[in-house]
């Protein structure tokens, strides 16, 4: 058996709420290691075309949008993780389960964890759902599934920001965590495969994976725009990682770590704009991304100001 693993992030642009970072990991017979999963679990899984029943799995922005709402990400997500993530009834068990500790969402004066799950899905659906997929997976062998996130929210952000030259200081301090989880989570001492999707225009990984495994050895075995690939050695057993542009359009645990990530982000941003709204009549809710961030935060910094909140708490200077 080969462990599939797959990375992705959701809101690493904006300026307001929290960054998000996922691994999703799952188990595959060798022989379907190279082979696309989206095939292998057609009974229950779809990549496009209509709504006919099945999951949609892709990355998220074609999953979600503003006017579909969290729906698709949602069902997808709560389905493939029901074994771990079933019976939850709030945002809170849903952080305690998922996310890495510490997330510093208890510092966060906008977050409760007590929006309710499922957010916008008949429970009595996913139960189904889940089901024809566990038996999906069973006919060919997949599985299990796992995931974890990592939350950084603005004053981490910011702090990054203050002792490294670039934001992508943001990436590498999750993937960094997320990999050495991802091992973990991988048990049972496995071939593992990573599919990571490219940070910006980098083509060069090894340093960065070297710092953050802090054992063996890594080996470039190719470093280009197309894809960066590297092998771990000295760790007991073969590791390898892949870099690509739109990892997640090629590899499902990549489009469903993107689709996790978002998830949980959009989540955290409705806590964030029900929050502000009490304190503020009227105020128009924000994804946080520049175009609209500098109107909301302006609206809101009486409020913040009044609450004791600094504005280095709410507002990421990149």
């Amino acid at each position: 058996m080969t462990w599939m693993i797959g990375m992705d992030e959701a809101g690493y642009g904006p300026n307001l709420g929290p960054f998000v970072m996922t691994v999703v990991a799952c188990r595959v017979p060798d022989d379907c290691a190279d082979r696309n999963l989206w095939g292998l679990l057609e009974k229950a899984v779809r990549r496009g075309g209509r709504d006919d029943g099945r999951l949609h799995v892709d990355d998220s922005k074609v999953v979600y949008s503003s006017t579909r709402g969290l729906a698709g990400l949602e069902r997808a997500v709560l389905s493939l993780f029901h074994d771990a993530l079933g019976g939850l009834t709030d945002l809170s068990g849903l952080v305690q389960r998922l996310c890495l500790p510490p997330h510093e969402l208890g510092g966060e004066a906008w977050y409760t964890g007590g929006s309710a799950l499922p957010a916008q899905s008949p429970p009595h659906d996913l139960a189904p759902l889940a089901d024809r997929l566990r038996t999906a997976c069973a006919e060919v062998g997949v599985g299990p599934w796992r995931a974890r996130s990592v939350v950084t929210c603005p004053p981490r952000f910011n702090a990054l920001l203050d002792t490294h030259p670039s934001k992508s200081a943001v990436l590498a301090d999750a993937f960094a965590t997320l990999l050495r989880c991802a091992l973990e989570l991988a048990d049972g001492g496995e071939p593992v495969r990573f599919h990571v999707d490219k940070h910006g225009g980098r083509n060069a990984y090894a340093a960065q994976l070297q710092d953050a495994l802090g054992e063996g050895t890594v080996v470039a075995t190719v470093e280009g725009m197309a894809r960066s690939c590297y092998r771990v050695l000295g760790l007991g057993r073969p590791v390898e990682l892949t870099f690509q542009p739109r990892a997640d359009a090629e590899h499902f645990c990549v489009a469903l770590a993107s689709m996790t990530a978002k998830y949980v982000r959009e989540l955290l941003m409705g806590e964030l704009n029900q929050f502000w709204q009490r304190h503020v009549p009227g105020l128009k809710p924000t994804a946080g991304y520049p175009s609209d961030a500098g109107r909301f935060f302006e609206e809101i910094r009486p409020a913040a100001q009044k609450l004791g909140i600094a504005g280095s708490a709410i507002w990421r200077r990149k």
